[in-house]
């Protein structure tokens, strides 16, 4: 599975991954996240069945982007990311935040709260990792106290 700007394919981090086919400048759009758009309780359902790839649009939906013709799902999380995801009107971009070399592995910070983190450790290789799949605004406390509820 390809675009023109990434190549999915086995990553040392976890599963498939999505890989710079060739370089990508700092601010550039990567590729779009796209999936089901559902109602915040419709959304809620499923997160409470451990669907992870939901991401909130606007007050009233979410997006669902565990979806077959969703390849962004596959683009792991990092503690020191290359892109991130930014929201533009109800569309989300998985964005550049600095120039990726061909090869690399394009990562973004899922941005996990605390809730039931240690459910969700991080395998990502960074030296700053924080061990866990959470925001960077939360790297500190998981790493000082790791026994946080």
């Amino acid at each position: 599975m390809e675009t023109d700007l990434v190549v999915f394919k086995d990553s040392p981090i976890h599963g498939k991954g999505g890989f710079a086919r060739s370089t990508i400048g700092k601010d550039t759009r990567i590729i779009e996240y796209v999936g089901e758009r559902i109602s915040k309780a419709e959304s809620l359902r499923r997160c409470e069945g451990n669907n992870e790839y939901i991401f909130a649009v606007s007050p009233e939906q979410d997006l669902d982007g565990n979806v077959a013709w969703n390849p962004a799902r596959l683009i792991n999380h990092s503690c020191s990311p290359n892109s991130e995801a930014r929201i533009e009107g109800e569309r989300i971009w998985i964005v550049a935040s600095c120039e990726i070399r061909p090869g690399e592995e394009i990562t973004f910070n899922y941005g996990y709260d605390l809730e039931d983190y240690k459910d969700y450790p991080c395998r990502c290789g960074s030296p700053d990792c924080a061990g866990y799949i959470v925001a960077e605004e939360f790297f500190e406390r998981v790493r000082n106290r790791p026994s946080l509820p």
